[in-house]
Formats: C-alpha cells, structure tokens, sequence
C-alpha cells in the first residue's frame, strides 16, 4: 500500500507528462502543491502565474506572498494547509482558464482532494468558486465567508489576494478585512475539529 505521499508524488509525475489541452505546451513547470499532505485545510487557487511557472509553487508570487501573510499572521502553521489550483499549467497572459482547460485537470484536482482529505477547502477567487458551487448568480464578493456543504465537507471562498493588492486599508469592512476576518474563521473552525 502506497503512503499518501507516494500516490500525491506519482500523481505529480502523472501531471509532468500531461498533454490533455494546449497549455502544455507553453508551460515551464507545472505547478501542482505546496504545504501539507494531511492538512486540515486546502486551498485552491485559479491558476499559476508568471512566478509560479518559474518555480512550480503555487501562490509564489505578490499574491501569493500576501496570502501567506495574512495565513501566518492569524496563526497558521505550515502543517495546517495544502495549496494547489484549479489547472496545474498557466493560462497565456494569466488569463482566466477556460473550461475545457478546467476539465482536462479536473481529475488531478480531485485526486488531491481524496488523498489530502481536509476538513475544509478554502475556495481562493472567483474561478475556484465557481468550479465547486453551481450557482452562476453567485458572485466571490456575495459568497465569500459563507460556508458550503458538500459531501461531509466544507467549502469557503474568500477573495483572491490579487484583488487585495489594489487596496491597502485595513479599516472595518474593506477587502484587506473582510480577507483576514474569513481567514480568522477557518483558523477557529480548525480549532474546533
């Protein structure tokens, strides 16, 4: 029986070979995790950037950089989260993937799922959202801190941090707040088990 570690290793070796859509093509790197393989928490993210296709690490870049310190700072360690996307490759101009790009790594995206099996997946922007929650009248700024149900499990969406990187004030209820507020209820629903 293989650990979660081997099934996740060779999944990614899977991943390195995949041709299923045409953005293996211009890919430098896939990018498939970061964190944890039996974390509490898994968040998912649209797609790699410049900075992740470089690296093959998902949210690397200022975006990134700010997701992570906004985790750090209300008290997650780097054993409470896994990080992965919505496609594994990145989109010509960061665009936003589309939907047959969505499917082709859609089974990748699942395994992860199963074999990390965290109590919460923190839906990260709006292309996350939508390919979990079906409700095309759901927009991220409506949804997120709300809390989905879906096969024994809970799913969040909070803002993107590329959407914070425009604002910068940390008053009550501006972006930058909303984001630590959710981040701060998915610390405590952890604590809670």
């Amino acid at each position: 029986m293989l650990t979660t570690q081997e099934q996740l290793n060779n999944l990614r070796l899977e991943v390195q070979k995949c041709t299923k859509c045409s953005l293996c093509e211009s890919r430098n790197k896939i990018v498939f995790s970061d964190g944890c393989n039996n974390a509490p928490i898994m968040f998912i993210g649209e797609a790699p950037g410049h900075n992740e296709d470089i690296t093959g690490i998902p949210f690397i870049g200022r975006a990134g950089q700010l997701l992570r310190k906004f985790m750090f700072d209300v008290g997650f360690s780097k054993d409470d989260f896994y990080i992965a996307n919505t496609i594994k490759c990145r989109p010509p101009q960061n665009r936003k993937p589309k939907t047959e790009e969505k499917e082709a790594c859609k089974r990748y995206l699942e395994k992860q799922i199963e074999l990390v099996n965290p109590k919460i997946i923190v839906l990260v922007g709006s292309t996350a959202l939508e390919s979990f929650i079906q409700d095309k009248k759901l927009t991220i700024s409506k949804a997120r801190g709300q809390i989905f149900e879906i096969d024994n499990r809970k799913y969040i969406p909070i803002f993107h941090p590329s959407y914070l990187l425009r604002y910068h004030s940390m008053d009550e209820g501006t972006p930058r707040y909303l984001f630590k507020k959710d981040l701060e209820m998915i610390q405590e629903l952890i604590k809670e088990g």
